[in-house]
Order: C-alpha cells, then sequence, then structure tokens
C-alpha cells in the first residue's frame, strides 16, 4: 500500500494517475482521498495527478495526541510531495484541504504552481469564533460517542449540502455512506485540532497581500459561510480570480463536477501558459 511518511513518523496514504505537471487533491472534512476520482480521471489525462487521505483518515494512520493542527495537515500535503520527489504542483483543495492549500501557499510558496481554493473559510467570522470553536468541540464528542454513522445522519441535510441532495441524491447518498465510515476517533481529533484550533484567514491579511502564488477562489452562492471568506481572498490576494458557482453548496467537486473540472482546467491551462497576472497593486489601492 503506497504511503508517504511525515515528519512525526504518520503514514499518509496516496494513490496517483497520470503523468505531466502535478496536481495534487487536497480533501475536506467530511471526505478523504475517494472523493477526488472526478477530478483524478479527468486531470490525469495530462498531468500527474495524486490524491490521498489526510491523517485520521483511513488508509492513513489515525495517531493519537495533540498532533491535528492546522500546520500538520499543510505540512503532510509536502510531506507527500517530498515522498515522490515532486518539487512543485498545482494545489487543488475543498474547504479543509482548501485552507492547507493557503497555509502552503503562505508559508511555502515555492512549492505551489497553483492553488485553487474551493469552499474556503467557513469559520472564519471573528464574531462568532468562539462559538465556532464550541461547535467544533460539540461535533468532535458526537464523534466520539454516537460514532460515524449517527454524525453522518445528522449532518446530511445541513444547509450547504441541501443543493448536492437536491441535483444528485445518488451522489449524496454515496457520499454519506462515505462519511458513515470513517474513523470516528480521526474525525474527532480533527474536528477539535484542526476545525476548531485554526486560525481564522480574516487574521492573515498581511500574509495573504504578500502571497503571489496565481489563485482560482471557487464558492457555491448557496454556501453562505463561504461566501464572505471567499470575497475576503479574492480582494486580499494579489493574483486571485473567483468563480462563484450558481445554485451551489459546499462539495463543489461532487455536486458540480463538470463545471469544477471545467474551471480548473482553465485556470491551470493559463497559469501554465503564464498568462495570469497579479493584479497592479495601484488597482488595488484604488478600491
Amino acid at each position: 500500500m503506497p504511503h508517504a511518511t511525515t515528519r512525526d513518523d504518520v503514514r499518509i496514504y496516496f494513490e496517483e494517475a497520470g503523468q505531466g505537471t502535478p496536481i495534487i487533491f487536497l480533501h475536506e472534512f467530511a471526505a478523504d482521498y475517494t472523493n477526488w476520482e472526478p477530478q483524478m480521471r479527468y486531470f490525469s489525462r495530462g498531468h500527474r495527478c495524486i490524491t490521498y487521505s489526510a491523517r485520521g483518515y483511513t488508509p492513513s494512520d489515525v495517531p493519537e495526541g495533540e498532533v491535528y493542527t492546522y500546520e500538520h495537515f499543510y505540512t503532510d500535503a509536502l510531506a507527500v510531495l517530498d515522498h515522490l520527489k515532486i518539487e512543485r504542483a498545482h494545489l487543488v483543495g475543498l474547504s479543509m484541504g482548501a485552507y492547507s492549500s493557503l497555509q502552503i501557499g503562505l508559508n511555502a510558496p515555492q512549492r505551489a504552481l497553483s492553488m485553487t481554493l474551493a469552499g474556503v473559510g467557513s469559520g472564519s467570522e471573528l464574531e462568532n469564533l468562539e462559538a465556532w470553536r464550541k461547535q467544533c468541540r460539540a461535533n468532535a464528542e458526537q464523534f466520539e460517542t454516537l460514532g460515524s454513522a449517527e454524525v453522518a445522519k445528522i449532518t446530511r441535510e445541513a444547509p450547504s449540502r441541501i443543493p448536492f441532495l437536491v441535483k444528485d441524491p445518488r451522489g449524496h447518498a454515496d457520499f454519506y455512506a462515505a462519511l458513515a465510515r470513517h474513523d470516528a476517533k480521526g474525525s474527532a481529533r480533527t474536528m477539535r485540532g484542526f476545525q476548531g484550533g485554526r486560525p481564522s484567514i480574516y487574521t492573515m491579511t498581511d500574509a495573504i497581500a504578500k502571497a503571489t502564488t496565481p489563485a482560482l477562489i471557487i464558492c457555491g452562492d448557496e454556501d453562505d459561510p463561504c461566501i464572505g471568506p471567499s470575497l475576503f481572498l479574492k480582494k486580499h490576494l494579489p493574483a486571485a480570480g473567483l468563480a462563484m458557482f450558481p445554485k451551489s453548496g459546499h462539495v463543489l467537486n461532487l455536486e458540480e463536477p463538470a463545471l469544477f473540472n471545467e474551471s480548473v482546467e482553465r485556470f491551470v491551462t493559463l497559469v501554465e501558459a503564464g498568462r495570469w497576472p497579479a493584479r497592479d497593486p495601484r488597482s488595488r489601492a484604488a478600491h
């Protein structure tokens, strides 16, 4: 079973397909490596594509202890790239994976050819930050006391997931059947450490303004917690473009796979052609 080993000796399971410029896919909290299958099949026709399960998500290790911070998660992605001897890659992240992609853009920009930030930034509103963290702790306890199968039943009709259910009931059912199989301890630790402990992106304005990595921000217009953060990133990331998907929620790569693939493919093509420039700082100051 292929795996990379992180700097704290956690084994990270990955799969790869195709040849060409690398693309690495970083999954959301409720997903794992399998949820990028539509993108692996599509982009591996012209790129070397890598998908992996984060720590806490089998078949990767589920370590014990306080080892689920946002720093662990974004450096785990780099560990996968290191294992594969990949110096730079396009980063495509959804939600939790988008946050990790952004952190690589901020802290290890030399590793990122570009970053696609889809469904990014939930829990960032500063006025609600403590309530968000309290909810994350409560959600972690649900995983520990009820198990993943029961939590999947509770969360499958969250507001930002309803558009997926409406458009693709079969895909929605498959998604939550997979969540029901997640390791409950790993999910609880991730919810408590990463989701409930990561800094708000609104506290990173200065660092974000200096990040020149080409960025595509994708947001569903019915994914309310991510609309404000997406607009914030569009405003402050120097080389960012924003795509808003109509009548769409959070699981954008599965809910609208054709539109998602088309948008990311166009972005990656323009980046590789050197035609995704940063905005002139003078135009930013004018706003």
